[in-house]
């Protein structure tokens, strides 16, 4: 199963693919939707991908919330 679907997949299993992540960046508070989010984890390079595959599993795995994750990594596309 290639990253895009696998990622596609777990966002749909844990039904979080209708919402969105509140984060501050340098403009203030930005609002971004899940879906944005899921295309920028997929355009990261392969290592990257392969890292937060690795954190999600490990998360899911434990019975984790992967928003936490998920609003973490959103962070980095905050502006």
């Amino acid at each position: 199963m290639t990253f895009n679907k696998w990622l596609d997949t777990l966002v749909e299993e844990k039904n979080v693919g209708h919402k969105t992540i509140e984060v501050e960046g340098a403009s203030g508070l930005n609002i971004i939707p899940m879906e944005i989010l899921v295309d920028a984890i997929k355009s990261a390079p392969k290592t990257e991908q392969a890292n937060i595959k690795n954190t999600l599993v490990a998360i899911d795995f434990k019975n984790g919330d992967v928003m936490h994750f998920f609003n973490h990594l959103a962070k980095a596309i905050a502006r």
